[in-house]
């Protein structure tokens, strides 16, 4: 009787034990921390931005915000899924950079391995920082790889060259905001559904600036609204988009288009059959490069009534969505040094 009574104290003192462990991580908020600073010169929390993360308490009861100081972060850097509600807010977008070289074929490394960074948390928010991919025109080499849902980037930087930024995530809904966006071949890729709102999106070669893989069924893909292509001097031969799956859809809404976008403007992939399953549409464009009446026949000059549908809170679907892009949109941080 004694052995058992004794059993029965020590398990019961285990389930105490794991029971305020448990309580302890789904109560008291602020005996975790929630703020981070990264500086290179040592000022703050941590000096490398992947330090900052490891260190951050995964599915947190609240925001949690991590400032980056000026300086050049030479650090490949990856956010897993279980880090949501994360900020990261820089300094200065020109001098607050992230910058990485890998690329495809370098040792075992894939297109989708050679990010520079990689952001899977949902409920995630950039500012004021650029991304780089500095490997330069030797294939795909992904600067940012964002599979999160619910991502913000709000004047942000993003350099490379082909295969630049990867919105991944079938069910992902993404938002780029006053952002830059250079790159070559493809450089905009993915399946996400994602809305680009005042960029500028600059084309550095007679090349494919989108391929959307929109999954079937989906309402919504790559929508550009308000935004201005830009692109180098030379450059003569500009597609807006290519399908590389069958379901891509991308749209073009007031945007600016060079003289160099193709007259064609939209590409097949060397496929007529992606031709019956794409979505490719423009909405009073304007610049040199906007030609609707020499478009190819299976694109679209919307109508007024369609172009009602491409509002930020149309394609992000549901009202409880909309509202929380349109509320964190409202927020603004004070750079803390």
């Amino acid at each position: 009787m004694n052995r058992l009574l004794l059993q029965i104290t020590f398990l019961f003192c285990v389930i105490n034990i794991y029971a305020n462990i448990a309580s302890g991580q789904t109560a008291n908020p602020q005996q975790y921390k929630y703020v981070f600073t990264v500086a290179k010169d040592g000022s703050g929390d941590f000096k490398y931005i992947q330090d900052a993360i490891d260190a951050m308490r995964v599915y947190p009861l609240m925001p949690i915000v991590l400032y980056i100081k000026k300086g050049v972060y030479n650090e490949k850097i990856e956010l897993p899924a279980t880090n949501t509600d994360v900020r990261f807010v820089g300094e200065s977008v020109d001098s607050t950079i992230i910058t990485f070289n890998d690329y495809s074929g370098r040792g075992k490394l894939t297109t989708f391995t050679s990010f520079t960074a990689r952001i899977s948390g949902n409920r995630f928010l950039a500012e004021n920082i650029t991304f780089v991919n500095a490997a330069g025109p030797v294939g795909q080499a992904v600067a940012l790889y964002v599979d999160a849902d619910r991502a913000i980037f709000r004047n942000c930087r993003f350099l490379g060259h082909q295969d630049t930024i990867f919105t991944g995530g079938e069910q992902s809904r993404q938002l780029f905001v006053n952002c830059y966006i250079e790159g070559t071949t493809d450089f905009i890729f993915g399946p996400a559904t994602v809305f680009f709102s005042h960029c500028e999106i600059h084309c550095k070669a007679n090349s494919f600036i989108t391929a959307a893989s929109t999954t079937r069924g989906k309402a919504y893909g790559y929508v550009f609204a308000d935004c201005k292509v830009t692109a180098d001097s030379n450059l003569t031969a500009v597609s807006l988009g290519r399908p590389w799956r069958a379901g891509a859809k991308t749209v073009f809404l007031r945007c600016e288009l060079p003289s160099c976008i193709k007259s064609a403007g939209w590409d097949n992939w060397s496929n007529p059959q992606n031709e019956q399953t794409v979505f490719y549409g423009e909405y009073k464009n304007t610049g040199k490069g906007n030609q609707p009446a020499k478009r190819v026949p299976w694109s679209r000059q919307l109508t007024d009534k369609e172009a009602a549908a491409y509002t930020q809170a149309l394609v992000f679907t549901s009202t409880e969505d909309g509202k929380w892009f349109e509320d964190i949109q409202q927020q603004s941080f004070t750079f803390v040094k």
